[in-house]
């Protein structure tokens, strides 16, 4: 049977979890699910079993930089400093490798929650994320890679304005114009000739193209949203930024590209970078306000590093925010409710926590709800990388929308639909499962919230997780923006291109929201605070901005404002959240951080 696959992998180390029959339930797909890691495993192509990093058991007791996090920046800033080959450079992940499962962009929501995952949730919510008792699901990865290794893979940047605003907060060299060389860096567009050079590139790390399967209900899709009057873009970070699209995507001919896979693996035989993974940072060490080295657990063992350049932090916005309060950088009167010694008062840290939301709304279709994952699939993806298992099926399908809160030109609404996933079970998330009918979920996502939230500290143990005050929808014009994308999402079902499909609401009245009638905005203002669903895509809580604001944690060029030899660089430094997903944000944020570095010590 292998005969017929893609290339072999010779190598013989095995791949840490989550493994595939781990992901999914029921006796006998567990034993397909089994057979097919094993194949995913053995290929070479898909698992790059042979290309990896070889993380190093023991360190050096000093380095020229030390990285905290893997993830979606920290990959990129650890290969692009390594390329000075007189630097020494240490990356700390608390994780392990991305297995090779995730390399299959089918499976990119089952592994949400599980092992790979810090799995926190939002605290005290009084406006929000209702019907789960106040508190949502926080999805943050913990592997190398980050959320790059378990994301959708949407590949779409957000607007020029969302830079120029950021540049005209204070911040020299953000600008769109400034930011652009710095996406194109990472860039290798499978689709050049298509999207053109003046917006993409080739020649980088990072392989951004279309899926090689795209469900064909996506032409009726798009075919409403055209007869909708939402207009159609052949591509959403080029010159038409609103309407219906097909968008890129991170991957290279089906398989996943996360930046651990894009620009850590072809560093992996660099002398002068070692990874160790399973390496929890639980303080950044400083004298004399400068950044010295680093204290970490590493599977149960204390250990420190020293560093003689630079400490990046580049954990996230839960992580960064809360290592460096444990390092005594904070507001002085919360680290002194804990007994913290103040280093350096900094009262933006926390602060500033934002993140896109969205509400699930539901169809079913005039189609069987038929399992989309098979051994026909399976056959296919293993043989060429190609069908329902190398794509995230109709999710890749999104329109970019402006509400009565913005201009025309700046979209911040989202419109992302859900269905044809080749993954564990039939049906799709709020699939109406008595029907038998195929159900298309609609994900409406409001992507410039107002809403302002938190993060504390729970206790000075760092492995305590931190108090995450998110405060969705406390400003009422995030509930507006979501109404008014719910509406429409509705008015697709009025097109002559869906009736055709029988297109049908399935969202049951909610109890809590009886009060209102079914479907008037009323009802959808309340139902959006019951079922609130995060989009994972948190930024802003070591916000960039100049002294002068008193709640910026870095300046222009990440450096941490009062403290010497360290910097911030990932999603948590953004001021604002651009208005779309923000994988490929933070990868450029990497790209600007590394260049930064590499100009201040002369290289």
């Amino acid at each position: 049977m292998t005969s017929e696959y893609s290339e072999l992998s010779t190598c013989n180390s095995s791949l840490s979890g989550p493994y595939l029959q781990d992901l999914c339930s029921g006796s006998a797909f567990i034993l397909f699910m089994t057979i097919l890691e094993t194949y995913i495993q053995a290929s070479e192509l898909i698992s790059g079993k042979c290309e990896r990093m070889t993380p190093v058991d023991n360190t050096e007791t000093v380095y020229d930089y030390v990285i905290v996090g893997g993830g979606g920046a920290g990959a990129v800033v650890a290969a692009r400093l390594s390329e000075i080959s007189n630097w020494t450079v240490l990356l700390l992940e608390a994780g392990e490798d991305e297995s090779a499962a995730m390399q299959i962009p089918s499976f990119d929501e089952p592994l949400l929650g599980s092992e790979i995952g810090w799995n926190y949730y939002t605290t005290n919510e009084s406006h929000a994320c209702l019907s789960t008792n106040g508190s949502c699901i926080w999805y943050s990865a913990k592997c190398l890679g980050g959320n790059t290794a378990h994301n959708g893979m949407i590949y779409l940047r957000g607007y020029k304005q969302d830079y120029d605003e950021w540049a005209s907060m204070g911040n020299e060299g953000w600008s769109w114009e400034e930011v652009m060389p710095f996406f194109l860096k990472s860039e290798d567009n499978g689709e050049i000739e298509r999207v053109g050079s003046e917006y993409h590139s080739t020649g980088g790390p990072l392989s951004v193209e279309r899926f090689p399967y795209i469900p064909s209900f996506s032409q009726s899709i798009i075919a409403a949203g055209i007869e909708a009057g939402y207009g159609y873009s052949d591509d959403l970070n080029g010159d038409v930024v609103k309407g219906v699209s097909i968008i890129q995507a991170t991957n290279k001919h089906g398989v996943r590209r996360s930046s651990s896979r894009a620009f850590l693996w072809p560093a992996r035989n660099r002398s002068n970078l070692h990874v160790s993974l399973n390496s929890l940072v639980t303080k950044i060490v400083i004298e004399d306000g400068q950044a010295v080295g680093v204290e970490y657990d590493k599977n149960g063992t204390s250990n420190s590093v020293n560093v003689s350049k630079e400490v990046i932090v580049c954990a996230g916005s839960i992580r960064s925010p809360h290592l460096l309060m444990l390092s005594g950088i904070g507001p002085k009167a919360h680290l002194d409710s804990f007994g913290i010694e103040v280093l350096h008062d900094l009262p933006g840290v926390g602060e500033n926590l934002h993140d896109q939301v969205s509400h699930a709304v539901n169809f079913t279709i005039n189609e069987p709800d038929i399992f989309d994952n098979d051994w026909v699939a399976a056959s296919e993806y293993l043989a060429s990388q190609s069908g329902p298992l190398s794509s995230i099926g109709l999710s890749q399908v999104v329109m970019a929308l402006p509400s009565s809160l913005t201009t025309s030109d700046y979209p911040d609404i989202q419109l992302f639909f859900e269905a044809y996933v080749a993954s564990c079970a039939p049906g799709e998330k709020g699939a109406l499962k008595s029907s038998g009918k195929r159900s298309v979920g609609v994900g409406v996502g409001f992507m410039r919230p107002k809403s302002r939230g938190r993060i504390s500290l729970a206790s000075k143990d760092p492995f305590v997780y931190p108090v995450i005050w998110s405060n969705y929808l406390d400003d009422s014009r995030d509930v507006t923006g979501l109404v008014e994308a719910i509406q429409l999402t509705l008015a697709l079902a009025n097109t002559s291109a869906l009736k055709a499909h029988n297109f049908t609401l399935s969202n049951p009245p909610l109890e809590a929201c009886s009060n209102y009638t079914f479907r008037s905005d009323e009802y959808w203002a309340c139902a959006v605070q019951q079922d609130t669903l995060p989009e994972w895509h948190d930024v802003g809580s070591c916000k960039m901005g100049p002294a002068s604001d008193s709640m910026a944690v870095v300046d222009h060029q990440l450096r941490v404002h009062g403290v010497k030899g360290l910097r911030v660089a990932d999603a948590s430094i953004m001021p604002k959240v651009t208005s779309a997903n923000t994988g490929a944000p933070t990868i450029m944020i990497a790209e600007r951080a590394a260049d930064f570095i590499k100009n201040y010590w002369g290289r």
